[in-house]
């Protein structure tokens, strides 16, 4: 099994990525942690990707690719693994194609955890944390006891800046741009797999595993 990850923020692929790799005793394959990895390492690519982080540019995709071939590589990823956090958009996605094509390792499939936005938001915004023991809560779906009050500790609750509605519509306006192209790519390869990420966790992990396995 060789998956690519697909969802919007806030529509919970991480968790189910979490479940899948403890089903199925995957490796889990983050752009980031192989990055941050390899720059610690002092790996040829990490040097590189090192100097121009430090310049507060982007990595390029060229360094990113090959860290991911290098990872890929590895005796844990022969049966399979899961691809979180890229590609972000179809440039990335057919040059991975044709690296894991060169590798004899096609995806088998990309799955889409689709969640309207109007829930999207409300996961999102409604975030609150407690600004004594970190507790999350969400004013819609979970909410403490008393509004703004941690029901743990009585700390004071409070919403990260990156929560607030105006950063959300942002980061969902550049999935829209970028990432959720990517659906029709993989749909026009046939390997697209889509499941409604709403209900409870554990209802969504078992859609999510018949899908995969076909059933």
């Amino acid at each position: 099994m060789r998956l690519v990850l697909l969802g919007a923020p806030g529509a919970g692929k991480g968790t189910q990525a979490k479940m899948l790799i403890d089903k199925y005793k995957l490796p889990q394959i983050s752009t980031g942690d192989i990055l941050r990895k390899a720059v610690a390492d002092g790996t040829p690519l990490g040097k590189e990707a090192k100097v121009i982080m430090e310049k507060g540019e982007l990595v390029p995709d060229r360094i990113v690719l090959g860290l991911v071939e290098e990872r890929l590589k590895q005796d844990d990823c022969k049966s399979g693994f899961i691809l979180d956090g890229f590609p972000r958009n179809t440039a990335q996605a057919e040059e991975l194609d044709k690296m894991l094509n060169g590798l004899k390792m096609p995806l088998t499939a990309a799955l889409s955890v689709d969640v309207p936005k109007e829930d999207l938001m409300k996961r999102l915004t409604g975030r609150r944390t407690c600004k004594g023991c970190q507790q999350m809560y969400n004013i819609y779906f979970s909410p403490p006891k008393k509004e703004g009050v941690c029901d743990k500790c009585g700390g004071e609750l409070f919403q990260r800046g990156d929560d607030k509605e105006e950063t959300i519509k942002k980061r969902l306006e550049v999935y829209d741009a970028q990432t959720a192209p990517l659906i029709d790519y993989y749909q026009k390869k046939g390997i697209l797999k889509s499941v409604a990420g709403t209900g409870s966790i554990d209802d969504i992990f078992k859609k999510v595993c018949a899908l995969l396995e076909d059933k």
